[in-house]
């Protein structure tokens, strides 16, 4: 089993070689000049097309910001910036040496940069000064992710709200949480709509929402094969529901088992629709995410940012247990009070639903925990709270940049000492 694995290892390795030496050629082709002096913000994306569904949430919450502060993405990758390119509706800079992203920072007056992800090449970006080097996150939970020290690195975060800060107030010492710790709420979730690729009718509509299955023991939250399979094939049985299921992007990069259980899921909701076709369950690998957490009458998810997204639209979820016993879950917040899901019981994921739908202290308990993760979640709040945040920065940058008006200025651009080929 040990030598399938580095197997494939191998052979992915080979073709994720092949294809961005494929792609850098065609990037180094197709390059068009930015607008000299243009963009004042700028999003910073060091990662591949696995992780796109990091930036992808960000897409309409940016484009806002971007009517007022010009907004361009910094892409370090090949393949990533081909994508990003593809479906990105920000301006996208494909930087893949520090040369480039010199030559960039050079010819506009970034002020501020957002961080999507804790990448280790996130550094080679912060080392410019004269800006402010803020972490935005690509979702909020409760996972250890979310502690991390890491925070300390960033000029500024913004959080989503009172749950998070507490969080952080556990683990970081010496941390000025008044100053460097800004509460917007989810801006995403002003965008939770879309067209339905089904036509609405009675049947309850279930979205299932798994994350993958974890790099090692303490981040195995996944549960497409403890849970999935069994929930999945269950609710096709009925008749009176609609799967939309939704795997996490990266399900099966690590465990094979997991991937085979994850393409069981697939053909049972393909097996389902050819035998009814009025069923119109769905396998949704869309890059929009939002129109499923507000179409969807239940939500069954992962310990993952999937548990918030959903808490962010306020409407009733279940949460899947980990059955490895070394996942750390943190009990102090919402998933403390949730409603869980256990493997064992999975198979009568139909009764639960009834249960859950008839019960009204879980719908009081739900909407205190939403209170607690995202403040005010009326239509537009959270979209207003960035803007005020972004905007105060940027008048911070303007007093910083008076401050220092007579300074010297060191030009990295121009420091012979720096690897420009990093």
């Amino acid at each position: 089993m040990g030598i399938q694995k580095d197997v494939r290892r191998a052979v992915k390795m080979v073709k994720d070689v092949v294809a961005s030496r494929k792609a850098q050629r065609f990037l180094a082709d197709t390059r068009e000049p930015l607008p000299r002096n243009h963009f004042k913000i700028a999003v910073y994306f060091a990662d591949g097309p696995v992780n796109m569904y990091q930036m992808r949430q960000w897409y309409k919450p940016l484009l806002t910001l971007a009517e007022t502060w010009p907004v361009v993405v910094l892409s370090r990758t090949g393949g990533g910036s081909l994508k990003l390119m593809e479906e990105s509706p920000l301006p996208v800079a494909h930087v893949r040496s520090v040369r480039d992203l010199e030559h960039v920072i050079h010819e506009q007056d970034i002020r501020i940069v957002f961080y999507v992800n804790q990448n280790p090449r996130n550094f080679q970006m912060m080392r410019y000064g004269r800006m402010w080097h803020v972490f935005i996150n690509h979702g909020e939970s409760d996972k250890m992710y979310m502690v991390t020290n890491q925070f300390k690195a960033y000029d500024y975060s913004l959080v989503a709200g009172q749950a998070a800060l507490s969080r952080l107030n556990r683990v970081l010492w010496d941390y000025d949480f008044d100053k460097r710790a800004i509460t917007i709420g989810r801006p995403q979730a002003d965008h939770f709509s879309g067209p339905l690729p089904y036509t609405p009718d009675a049947r309850q509509v279930v979205l299932y929402a798994p994350t993958w299955e974890g790099d090692r023991p303490a981040a195995a939250y996944g549960s497409v094969a403890t849970h999935g399979v069994a929930l999945v094939t269950a609710l096709l049985k009925t008749g009176e529901h609609r799967v939309i299921y939704r795997p996490h992007p990266r399900s099966g990069v690590v465990d094979h088992e997991y991937d085979a259980a994850n393409k069981r899921i697939i053909a049972a909701i393909t097996a389902a629709n050819a035998k009814d076709p009025a069923a119109q369950h769905i396998y949704d690998t869309g890059s929009e995410l939002g129109w499923q957490l507000s179409a969807a009458d239940v939500a069954i998810v992962d310990i993952s940012a999937m548990v918030y997204d959903r808490l962010a639209a306020g409407k009733p979820l279940m949460v899947t247990r980990p059955v490895n016993p070394a996942a750390l879950i943190d009990t102090s917040g919402y998933l403390s009070d949730c409603e869980w899901l256990d493997a064992a019981t999975s198979s009568e994921i139909a009764e639960a639903l009834d249960a859950l739908a008839n019960n009204r202290t879980a719908a009081a308990r739900l909407d205190a925990w939403v209170q607690h993760y995202f403040g005010d979640t009326s239509p537009g709040t959270a979209t207003a709270r960035l803007h005020t945040a972004v905007a105060s920065l940027m008048t911070e940058w303007d007093r910083h940049s008076a401050i220092h008006d007579g300074d010297g200025l060191f030009d990295l651009t121009e420091s012979a000492s720096i690897d420009s080929e990093a």
